[in-house]
């Protein structure tokens, strides 16, 4: 089985990129001695009660390692997480049916609006929880990558290239013996960010072949197999010959997987080359001094980079009804930001861990979090 991580040392250069890039150079470091709230550990605090999340199926393994080790060193504290997709876990923040959510898009500017009747004044903001490359992942026996550009990853997807012998994909791919089979596109029944940050990407490095515009819903006039969640959309295409789909790089297992052309050379999916897709990110214009949501450059022409790119976030209200869900939510937050925390979902879902300076930008903003006045 060909199994799919990301490996540390360039995790820590994408998301040192983003830092660069977001926050700047004068975010000031974490101080020594701050109690355990404000440095993201586990343990020692003294937090109870349930916290309740729900989002991005994406973060699933990584949730489940952030859960058991936060629930191991605060005995009097559990959190659940309903790994219902994205844009379900946006819904039920903003419809106060979670205290937070898990999201592979950011709050759009009217969510965030939205957030201000729930979250207060200062309304709701995303804090990335971590870094990966979505893969466009294939089940063709025999075939462990092959080389697509954008154009014809997009004619694929919108049902205009429909057999894996297909002259445009055989040019890109001399010497692979494609067979005569029929391709099956599966796509996301639900809505989800990963759907968004991949037809994000077709629009922007495929523009005239993409003419949709860019949503967490499949376009509905391309109608081909589908399933729910990232485990959803993985399985099927795995049970099925011919079949292709876009996915979390860490969850796609023994598909084959895509080198994408960028510039005039096809880039292999890796935490190194997200980590040069990553470098041109910008700040999302317009949002308060604790988002740290991130616009990401599709058509980079840089060689070497990989532009089908999620930074998954954690949206967090500005503030709280009460004290124990305030502690709760600043508790947990942080503990998925530290290094303690990246490093147990690094482990468990092969995610990359943030930099110490986004871990430091992310603590400050999760530390502004107050109870509702």
């Amino acid at each position: 089985m060909k199994l799919h991580r990301i490996g540390s040392a360039a995790a820590v250069l994408t998301v040192a990129a983003l830092a660069l890039t977001a926050c700047g150079s004068d975010t000031p470091a974490a101080s020594a001695g701050t109690d355990s709230s404000a440095s993201g550990s586990a343990s020692g605090s003294a937090v109870t009660g349930t916290l309740t999340g729900s989002g991005a199926s994406s973060q699933k393994a990584g949730m489940e390692a952030w859960k058991a080790g936060y629930e191991a060193a605060n005995p009097g504290a559990m959190v659940q997480y309903s790994p219902d997709g994205s844009g379900a876990g946006r819904k039920a923040f903003l419809a106060g049916g979670a205290q937070f959510a898990g999201s592979d898009a950011y709050l759009k500017d009217e969510e965030i609006e939205s957030s201000k009747e729930i979250c207060g004044p200062e309304g709701a903001f995303n804090i990335p929880a971590y870094v990966s490359p979505i893969a466009v992942a294939f089940n063709l026996p025999g075939v462990e990558t092959l080389n697509l550009d954008a154009a014809t990853i997009a004619k694929i997807f919108k049902l205009e290239i429909t057999k894996w012998n297909d002259p445009a994909i055989a040019a890109a791919n001399e010497g692979v013996e494609l067979p005569d089979t029929a391709i099956t596109v599966v796509h996301r029944n639900d809505e989800s960010g990963t759907t968004e940050n991949f037809v994000d990407y077709l629009a922007a490095a495929a523009k005239d072949v993409w003419s949709y515009d860019v949503s967490g819903d499949w376009p509905s006039d391309l109608a081909s197999e589908n399933a729910k969640g990232t485990s959803g959309v993985v399985s099927t295409t795995t049970a099925t010959e011919g079949a292709i789909t876009y996915a979390d790089f860490s969850a796609v297992g023994n598909l084959g997987t895509v080198n994408v052309k960028v510039g005039d050379d096809f880039t292999e999916i890796s935490a190194e080359a997200a980590a040069k897709g990553v470098e041109a990110a910008t700040p999302v214009e317009g949002r308060g001094e604790n988002d740290m949501s991130l616009d990401l450059k599709r058509d980079t022409t840089e060689s070497g980079s990989y532009p089908i790119i999620l930074v998954s976030y954690h949206v967090f209200c500005s503030s709280y009804k009460d004290q124990e869900t305030v502690d709760l939510v600043k508790s947990f937050g942080n503990y998925v930001v530290s290094e303690e925390g990246q490093k147990q979902a690094e482990d468990s879902a092969g995610n990359a861990p943030l930099s110490s300076t986004m871990s430091e930008k992310a603590t400050k903003a999760i530390e502004s979090i107050k109870v509702a006045s």
